[in-house]
C-alpha cells in the first residue's frame, strides 16, 4: 500500500530519541510521504532540521497555529511570513480557529487566520486548518477572503454532519481523519457515511491522537494502519482501495508530483 501521512508533527521532542526507527516503522507499511505542519516561529528552525535529515520524506508546511497566535501576532507572522517565502514549502499550514481552549483570543486568531488565508491564494498554496470548536468561524473567514480561490484540508476533522455538509460545499476543501475516528464516542463512523472517499485524505496529528489500541501513547505515523482498517470497515471497501484513493486525493489537494 502508498500511503501519505498529511498532518504529522515529527519535529517535536517527543521523536527526538528514535526519529530514525519511526521512519523506518512508517516505510514498512507503505507510507511514502509525511507531511510536516508548523506550529509558531519557535518550531521553524527543528522543523527545517528535521526536513533536512530526510528531504524526499518529509515535506513541510508553514503556518503559525491558532493557538501560539499571541498578542503580537503580527510580529510573529512577519517571521513566519518570511520563511514562507522561501522555496519548499507545500502548503500554509498549520493555521485557523481554536475556540476549544481559549475564547478570548477569538478576535485575533480570526484576524491571524484571514492573513494567512490570503498568503494562500498570493503563493497559490493549499492551507492546511485547524477548526476545533470553530468550524462555523473558519467557514465565515473562507467566504470572506474567498472560497473560490481557497483549498486545503479541514484538519482532524470531528464536526456534525450539518458542519461536514457546509465544508464540502465549499467545493475545494477535503477532510483530513486520523484516529478519532477510531474512538467509540467520537460519532465519526455515522458522520462518514455522508461524506465520499474521494474528499477523505489520511493523518495521524502525531505524537498526538493515536489511534486505538494504542489511545493514550504517543502517536506515529506507523499507526495509521489502523485508521485505513476503520476507514475499510466503515466504507466496506479494501485496504487498498482505502489508501488507493486517499493517498490519489492527497497527491492532487498537496500539488505532490508522483
Amino acid at each position: 500500500m502508498k500511503i501519505v501521512d498529511t498532518h504529522a508533527h515529527l519535529y517535536l521532542d517527543a521523536f527526538d530519541n528514535d526519529l530514525d526507527d519511526v521512519v523506518v516503522r512508517a516505510r514498512a507499511i507503505g507510507v511514502e510521504k509525511i507531511l510536516l505542519p508548523n506550529i509558531d516561529e519557535t518550531t521553524v528552525s527543528d522543523l527545517k532540521q528535521t526536513v533536512d535529515r530526510y528531504p524526499s520524506f518529509f515535506i513541510p508546511m508553514m503556518g503559525l497555529h491558532p493557538t501560539n497566535v499571541r498578542e503580537d501576532w503580527e510580529q510573529q507572522l512577519e517571521i513566519i511570513y518570511d520563511e514562507l517565502s522561501r522555496p519548499g514549502y507545500i502548503a500554509v499550514g498549520e493555521i485557523g480557529i481554536d475556540l476549544y481552549w481559549d475564547k478570548s483570543s477569538k478576535e485575533r486568531q480570526v484576524a491571524a487566520f484571514e492573513r494567512q488565508l490570503g498568503w494562500s491564494i498570493e503563493k497559490k498554496l493549499p492551507v492546511t486548518i485547524h477548526s476545533r470548536e470553530a468550524i462555523p468561524e473558519v467557514i465565515q473567514s473562507i467566504k470572506k477572503i474567498g472560497k473560490k480561490e481557497l483549498s486545503g484540508v479541514f484538519h482532524s476533522f470531528g464536526g456534525s454532519m450539518n458542519e461536514l455538509k457546509e465544508i464540502l460545499e465549499l467545493g475545494n476543501f477535503y477532510i483530513g481523519i486520523n484516529g478519532v475516528v477510531t474512538f467509540k464516542k467520537s460519532g465519526l463512523d455515522e458522520t462518514l457515511k455522508n461524506c465520499g472517499l474521494e474528499n477523505i485524505i489520511l493523518e495521524t496529528d502525531s505524537p498526538y491522537l493515536a489511534p486505538v489500541p494504542y489511545r493514550g501513547k504517543r502517536n506515529e505515523p506507523t499507526y495509521l494502519s489502523e485508521i485505513v482498517k476503520k476507514l475499510s470497515a466503515i466504507y466496506r471497501k479494501t485496504e487498498e482501495e482505502i489508501t488507493q484513493i486517499t493517498t490519489r486525493n492527497a497527491y492532487r489537494l498537496f500539488n505532490i508530483a508522483y
